[in-house]
């Protein structure tokens, strides 16, 4: 196939986070603080993003407010034409640093919403306070001006709160919400017992995204991903491995998605060593699974190959323990029978306990912790 250059670049600055989020899409082994990319490292990513032909910047983490140097990296982006934007939980940001921030020439902010009140966000992200300081930021943003989208990340224990969540994203003067069912990758593996929606939550969500996509027409844009264990359609992952976009962890891997270090026999090349325009090109990891080629049945004879491409190849692996079947997703695939089997047994779990991660260096834990 004809690669063209990526559209977007996700950096993440840091797998720092005051959350500890018990679905965090981060992967198991976080990369520890003294082998972050420094600032240095990171103003020449963003300008060989630039000459790669990177039009939008993602700045995130962990935590990107975690970073000191938040406002040289936003400056540094700037500066090579990226259009930027910083996906936050909000924690770590003072209004005097949002309008810095803003000076600087931040373009957008992503807030990360864990549920619609104090006591289901707090107990989501694991940290007591979160929700009131958050929806302080909230304003902040507001009046300073920044476009905004809501990132809602819903599961069996918050979908109820889905309709909240939209009145929440017009009352803030948000231009977007992301309604984002839990993806089961990672860390968020762990918790499908605690976190798996039932069939029934999963068509009700259905419903109140397509009524609210007329209601809110104009208004409000919704972006939504179901959720893909009650699914019978795989979504189009990443818009096609290797094709639209790109991520750059914390210590230089350069990575075709974010959970892909989930599939064990990828060699990842590392940007200290390389050139981003030579791993876009030409990295093994990149070219294992774009265009169609490496297709099994009944993909490679699927009149959707070009649509879905397959699905998720982590999906893939996570549940078949192979990145090239089919994702079990599919009605198509041999396993989606026993997918949805299992899908309706983790959504019946009402006796797990969330499983929250921990920072670089802390333990997993079962209980929110204190602010500090």
């Amino acid at each position: 196939m004809t690669v063209q250059p990526p559209i977007a670049m996700l950096a993440e600055l840091t797998h720092r986070c005051p959350l500890s989020c018990p679905y965090c899409s981060n992967p198991v082994e976080l990369a520890l603080q003294d082998r972050e990319l420094d600032t240095d490292q990171w103003r020449d990513i963003f300008q060989q993003a630039g000459r790669l032909g990177v039009l939008q910047l993602h700045l995130s983490g962990g935590e990107p407010a975690s970073r000191r140097d938040l406002l040289e990296l936003v400056t540094a982006a700037r500066e090579a034409g990226l259009y930027t934007n910083l996906i936050t939980s909000g924690i770590g940001l003072t209004e005097k640093r949002l309008k810095a921030l803003d000076e600087a020439g931040l373009d957008h902010v992503q807030l990360s919403l864990q549920g619609t009140d104090a006591m289901m966000a707090d107990q989501i992200g694991g940290y007591k306070g979160g929700f009131d300081r958050k929806m302080q930021v909230a304003r902040w943003i507001g009046e300073i001006g920044f476009p905004l989208t809501l990132n809602a990340v819903l599961h069996r224990r918050n979908l109820h709160q889905l309709p909240r969540a939209l009145e929440m994203a017009v009352e803030m003067g948000a231009r977007r919400i992301e309604v984002a069912t839990v993806q089961f990758h990672g860390w968020a593996l762990k918790n499908r017992d605690a976190l798996m929606p039932t069939p029934e939550q999963a068509r009700e969500a259905d419903r109140i995204v397509k009524e609210s996509r007329t209601r809110l027409k104009g208004t409000l844009v919704i972006d939504y991903v179901p959720a893909d264990y009650h699914s019978d359609f795989p979504k189009r992952c990443m818009g096609g491995w290797g094709t639209t976009g790109l991520n750059v962890s914390p210590d230089g891997q350069v990575l075709p998605c974010h959970a892909a270090q989930t599939i064990p026999h990828l060699k990842f090349d590392n940007v200290r060593e390389k050139s981003l325009h030579e791993i876009w090109y030409e990295g093994e990891a990149f070219n294992t699974y774009r265009g169609t080629d490496w297709m099994q049945e009944p993909c490679q004879s699927c009149e959707n190959k070009l649509k879905d491409f397959g699905g998720c190849r982590c999906q893939a692996m996570a549940l078949v323990g192979d990145a090239a079947a089919t994702d079990p997703v599919c009605t198509k695939s041999p396993h989606h029978g026993a997918l949805q089997t299992r899908a309706e047994e983790h959504s019946h779990n009402d006796t797990a306990e969330m499983i929250y991660r921990g920072t670089p260096g802390r333990s997993q834990r079962t209980k929110p912790k204190e602010p500090v």
